[in-house]
């Protein structure tokens, strides 16, 4: 059942994005009056198609292939048409024929309603969610995972600024600006002194590889309670309930739920005896203890860490309007970081299977326009880059006729467009491989 909410989300996810995409190449078609033969979701290869229906001049469809899609304008060399089938004198209604000027906006129509899409979807979630973060002041310090450790950071430790900048919110120790900036400088607090640590470069390539290796908050509340119990995990089978407090493993006290983490992970795949605060009552229960060096429960105590601001309309849009550039300026980073070889394109990069993965297996719909909402601003910015067959392509060749004064001869146009769909078709290739390769590995 989770596979296939995961893969009627990834669908619906890509339907929605697709649409808008395409629809903004459409409606600024026509109305510069270009004629479009075909509005496709997803690729009708081989003349197969799921569904379509003439509208007028359009046929409007939905494809066999549930990746991509693309609208068919009469006279515009793409992946639909190529230099031989324009070989006649343009008709008033082709985009040939239209100054350059209203083909660059017809370009670019598509990555300006992803934009439009992605502010829509996260000025509406800061609106009805408002901002969720932890008071930097509410953290006694952090809890140190592998990765925390290996970079010089200690269990216990107060973060109290980044680069010198005084840590607000405890939240802004996982942002993009950490993660996927260089030279970051913590300056913590450890026993009363005060030291700076250096965060690698590559600290990005790392949290991938173990999301929960860097650092976790401790709370001012020690007295946590289980909240959630995943199915067929340890915990269940355990016995535990919800609202247990497990106060010790073996013959060691837990306090904190760090300290609990630590001792689990020490008896990975082991058996231990949980002792257990239930309803008042101390009693014993046997666990094994997971691969993972987990019991799979969730405690209530990060909840109480959190506080909400509740956002007006103008001050979600805002948020929503930076939370969505945010996602474009994170995707240049990232790629920065991937040609300086600080981060590995391999664990970077997601093809379908990935990105149903990122999707889950649990359908949340906060959840769902969240990573839906990243995906557009992830489209806009993809389809930018200057690679032929791209809208990036066209808009590259568009701006060279506009500062020539002359256009660019079809059959250059058509061999950059060939050349284009060979890169993008390795690309997926790629892609669909690394996908496979981390979910079997």
């Amino acid at each position: 059942m989770g596979v296939l909410i995961m893969i009627l989300q990834l669908i619906l996810g890509l339907s929605v994005l697709v649409a808008v995409h395409e629809f903004g190449h459409y409606i600024a078609a026509r109305a510069f009056g270009m004629r479009v033969h075909k509005f496709f979701i997803f690729f009708d290869a081989w003349g197969k198609k799921l569904w379509s229906k003439k509208i007028g001049e359009t046929e409007f469809g939905i494809g066999i292939i549930p990746f991509g899609g693309y609208v068919q304008i009469a006279g515009m060399i793409d992946e639909t048409q190529n230099a031989d089938a324009l070989s006649k004198e343009p008709e008033p209604w082709e985009f040939r024929a239209k100054p350059a000027w209203q083909r660059l906006i017809v370009m670019l129509g598509g990555i300006i309603m992803n934009v439009i899409t992605g502010i829509l979807i996260f000025s509406l979630i800061s609106y009805t969610q408002g901002e969720n973060y932890i008071p930097n002041e509410r953290v006694q310090g952090i809890i140190v995972g592998d990765i925390g450790e290996s970079v010089g950071l200690r269990t216990g430790d107060k973060v109290i600024a980044v680069n010198g900048k005084a840590v607000e919110r405890f939240n802004d120790l996982f942002s993009s600006d950490v993660l996927l900036g260089s030279d970051v400088v913590f300056t913590v607090v450890r026993a009363g002194d005060t030291l700076q640590i250096h965060l690698p470069n590559d600290l990005a390539d790392k949290v991938i590889d173990n999301k929960d290796g860097f650092i976790l908050p401790i709370p001012y509340l020690t007295n946590y309670e289980i909240v959630e119990i995943a199915p067929n995990s340890p915990a269940e089978k355990a016995g535990l309930q919800k609202g247990d407090k497990i106060v010790g493993v073996n013959q060691d006290s837990v306090r904190h739920f760090y300290e609990l983490s630590e001792l689990l992970a020490k008896h990975k795949n082991e058996e231990v005896t949980l002792k257990v605060l239930r309803r008042g009552q101390l009693i014993e229960l046997t666990a094994t203890v997971g691969k993972d060096g987990k019991l799979g429960f969730q405690p209530a105590f990060f909840n109480q860490l959190y506080e909400r601001k509740d956002l007006s309309l103008g001050e979600a849009f805002v948020k929503g309007t930076s939370t969505a550039f945010n996602v474009i300026f994170d995707n240049i980073k990232g790629f920065k970081k991937i040609f300086r070889g600080e981060v590995s394109a391999s664990k970077s990069l997601a093809g379908p299977i990935g990105i149903g993965a990122i999707y889950g297996s649990v359908w949340d719909w906060l959840h769902f326009w969240t990573i839906t909402g990243l995906l557009s601003m992830v489209l806009a910015f993809m389809n930018l880059l200057p690679i032929p067959a791209l809208d990036g392509g066209h808009v590259v060749f568009l701006l060279l006729e506009i500062l020539s004064g002359r256009p660019v001869p079809e059959k250059i146009l058509e061999k950059a467009q060939q050349v284009g769909m060979v890169i993008l078709l390795a690309l997926m290739v790629f892609a669909v491989f690394n996908d496979l390769f981390k979910f079997f590995t």
